[in-house]
């Protein structure tokens, strides 16, 4: 008997698809939406609504997500999980990125700017011929996911944030100029990695980083521990005035270049090494008697190099502040340094992009791919540190 209701019931099924404009799809849409749901069910081990003791987290509603397949485009109710995020096994992740990818590639052949290296990529893409309407219903759907990523709500406390710029060639009123993009990421309580903000900024002032992190006050932010970036003098004033009470460390990579600048090519090995050790000591004090020593030994031979670390030497040492954190994370901006290393490996094929908000149009959607895996990986930074950190930082305030 079961048997012939199960029967019964996949015939029911199978007429209603029939009578869909595209039977093929609406079945492959059904069949994506209960694989989802099974997905889901087995990652949080509890079926929607139902209370166990082995529940591993909690739905948070449904984003719909475009799905592209070779039997169409079909507009996906894919559910999201609170803490954890979710991607579908079945989703390509980097569709999105390809897409801004060849956006770029469509603009630019639309507004009359490419270059040859754009028309031989082209070509290998099997792009031949591209219309305004074209480029506008790509630019539409893009635009609305980078708007939605770029002023979506942020949670109130984020403990470190390293800050840097990627600096492109972008056309702007018919002159080709270097121009920046802003990048703030940043770790939430439970120690993930999340990319806050990509900003494009006009010009490197106090007031421009101002209204970038102004922004992500009225997006939510309320307070940041410590800052990670270069010694900009405009970054280091907005982030000490945003965030009271916040630390800014010095990224040690770029504080060292801008010492061994000041240093003779035959000795830069040799005195990078003994330079380095400062970072790497374990505590506060032994690196400061380290570096007093380290600065009275070269002092006389490179007294530029010298000057420049004793100014900067005390904001480069924030990082052992935090000392239960891993050194290596917070006392630069390395992390920062390896997505922007990614990034360019998709800019590079462009060479001068058409536009600020074709770049800005690209360089979100490669970054929204990686939030997404971070929200779905593993914590950048050990929860319980951040937890024991935050009760620490409560009794001292």
């Amino acid at each position: 008997m079961a048997y012939l209701n199960s029967t019964v019931s996949f015939e029911k099924m199978l007429m209603k698809f029939i009578s869909e404009e595209d039977p093929m799809q609406s079945m492959l849409k059904w069949l994506c939406e209960r694989l989802m749901e099974a997905e889901v069910e087995s990652k949080l081990c509890a079926e929607k609504s139902e209370r166990n003791k082995e529940r591993q987290g909690y739905r948070s509603g449904y984003r719909v997500r475009r799905f592209d397949t070779r039997m169409g485009t079909m507009y996906l109710m894919v559910p999201k999980i609170r803490n954890g995020g979710y991607i579908p096994f079945f989703v390509e992740a980097k569709k999105r990125s390809e897409a801004a990818l060849m956006n770029v590639i469509q603009e630019a052949y639309v507004t009359g700017v490419s270059t040859r290296k754009i028309d031989k990529l082209t070509k290998t893409l099997g792009i031949e011929s591209i219309s305004h309407s074209q480029v506008s219903a790509i630019t539409r759907d893009l635009n609305e996911q980078v708007e939605a990523f770029r002023s979506r709500k942020l949670e109130a406390t984020y403990p470190v944030l390293w800050v840097d710029a990627l600096y492109e060639r972008i056309r702007d009123n018919q002159r080709v100029e270097n121009m920046a993009v802003l990048v703030v990421t940043g770790i939430n309580l439970e120690g993930k990695r999340d990319i806050l903000a990509v900003e494009p900024m006009y010009e490197e002032s106090a007031a421009t980083y101002t209204k970038v992190l102004d922004q992500l006050k009225e997006r939510g932010l309320e307070k940041v521990w410590l800052v990670v970036s270069d010694a900009h003098k405009g970054l280091v004033k907005a982030a000490r005035e945003a965030f009271l009470g916040c630390s800014w460390q010095r990224c040690k990579v770029h504080f060292m270049r801008n010492i061994l600048a000041h240093v003779s090519g035959k000795n830069k090995k040799s005195f990078a090494e003994k330079l380095k050790q400062i970072w790497l000591q374990p505590d506060y004090e032994s690196a400061q008697k380290y570096a007093n020593t380290f600065m009275n030994d070269h002092e006389v031979q490179y007294p530029q190099a010298i000057s420049l670390l004793e100014e900067g030497l005390e904001e480069s040492l924030q990082f052992f502040s935090f000392q239960e954190i891993d050194a290596r994370k917070i006392s630069s901006t390395n992390l920062l340094e390896r997505l922007n290393r990614e990034i360019r490996r998709r800019t590079r094929v462009v060479g001068i992009f058409p536009s600020m908000d074709s770049y800005v149009r690209l360089v979100t959607s490669y970054l929204i791919e990686y939030s997404e895996d971070w929200s779905s990986g593993r914590s950048y930074i050990n929860p319980k540190i951040i937890t024991e950190l935050q009760l620490q930082l409560a009794k001292t305030a």
